[in-house]
């Protein structure tokens, strides 16, 4: 029995990063050989183990043939037989196909050592194009190293052209696909994530409505860059340039949908392009069973972003309708995230990065101005039901058109 820490862990080190999860092979075991030593089976499809004391995942060394489609659709071989270099050969990219023993000595059959140090992302063999997930897995690690200069290599990417129009992708579970989408989102560049998927057209069988924006313009006055694609990646970098959580990624993602739809002849103006684009903003909430929190925000983004921008002329009754549909007073924080989605999608225009958004501290103030109308002195003048209703709007309605003269004071 020959124990070895491979793909992730191995990639990491050799970087100078920091190594978080460790995966394991064993080389010449049998299953019953790993439970005499008190290993624990957890593997459903093959063999893998975890330490009796580190809880570490360990797998038995294994080949893998081609039987079905999408990402489950292979038949694995686990014995004794099977070589480090048999096993090493189905991982997906060199770089994650190296292994090293307890004395840190490199197995690197596929030349992994010698891409990581050329920056390039490399599949290991042609099995590559038989595992759709991994079209979406090379766009990931291209959003996660793209800031030391890694770029996916030609051949490489010819591959994930041919899975993308080859159906494959469409196997893909949602599960699967949002794992995967997820992560790369909350990586430091997850607009690389995106430009990598259309580069191998993956963007159009996945998200064929965010394909649909790049080339679509708007207007140049306030948007210099123009390109409505351009815009959102764009929007996407500056949400992991100010650490946003993935649910504000998400909705950063999807909020300019409704432009994709505008008829040419109308370019480059984009009139209720927020509401158009609430239909396009389900279907991919939908196709990719998106956590509740991401679906609400990005729907409100898309719906209200406008409002966002022009926080400093509404009138202060558009201003309590914009409150009360984001439930401010029960669900502060997603109206927080809302002004952050909001100043992502005024920072995302070329040259003006650094432009300060004085619309955040002022719908901050507003949400604060209306939160701070109290209930008890209605209840203490009788009022009831829907009658109590209608009094707390009047004093919001008072404290928020207050709060606009103080403000523009």
């Amino acid at each position: 029995m020959q124990i070895y820490k491979v793909g992730g862990a191995v990639r990491d080190r050799l970087l100078g990063k920091p190594v978080t999860d460790i995966d394991w092979v064993v080389v010449g075991a049998t299953t019953e050989e790993m439970l005499a030593k008190g290993f624990r089976p957890v593997g459903a499809d093959f063999p893998v183990f975890l330490h009796p004391k580190s809880g570490e995942e360990y797998a038995l060394a294994r080949t893998e043939r081609k039987s079905g489609r999408g990402y489950g659709g292979f038949t694995f071989h686990a014995s004794p037989e099977v070589t480090l270099e048999e096993d090493l050969i189905r991982r997906d990219l060199t770089i994650n196909a190296m292994a090293e023993d307890d004395q840190q000595n490199l197995t690197d059959p596929y030349h992994g050592q010698r891409d990581l140090e050329s920056r390039i992302l490399r599949h290991v063999s042609p099995a590559f194009a038989e595992d759709p997930l991994r079209v979406l897995r090379v766009a990931r690690f291209a959003a996660r190293y793209a800031e030391l200069g890694f770029t996916v290599a030609p051949e490489t990417l010819d591959l994930m052209r041919q899975l993308s129009e080859s159906g494959e992708l469409e196997a893909l579970t949602a599960e699967r696909s949002w794992k995967e989408i997820s992560r790369a989102l909350m990586e430091d560049q997850p607009q690389v994530f995106i430009q990598v998927l259309r580069d191998c057209t993956a963007l159009k069988v996945l998200m064929p409505e965010v394909d649909a924006l790049f080339g679509v313009p708007q207007p140049e006055a306030h948007h210099p860059e123009i390109d409505t694609g351009v815009h959102t990646l764009s929007v996407l970098e500056q949400a992991a340039l100010h650490k946003q959580p993935l649910t504000v990624r998400w909705a950063c993602l999807l909020h300019d949908l409704g432009k994709g739809l505008t008829p040419e002849e109308e370019w480059p103006r984009h009139i209720a392009h927020e509401h158009k684009g609430l239909k396009l903003i389900k279907a991919v909430n939908e196709r990719f069973k998106a956590p509740k929190d991401c679906q609400e925000l990005a729907l409100l983004v898309g719906q209200y972003h406008t409002h966002g921008h022009r926080a400093l002329e509404l009138k202060p009754s558009t201003l309590l309708e914009l409150l009360q549909s984001f439930d401010v007073y029960r669900r502060p924080q997603r109206f927080e995230e809302f002004i952050a989605a909001c100043e992502m999608d005024a920072r995302g225009r070329k040259g003006l990065e650094q432009r300060s958004y004085p619309q955040a501290d002022y719908l901050r103030g507003a949400a604060t101005a209306a939160r701070s109308v109290a209930v008890q002195p209605l209840l203490e003048k009788g009022f009831t039901g829907p009658e109590l209703g209608e009094a707390i709007k009047r004093e919001r309605l008072k404290a928020l058109k207050a709060y606009k003269e103080a403000a523009s004071a």
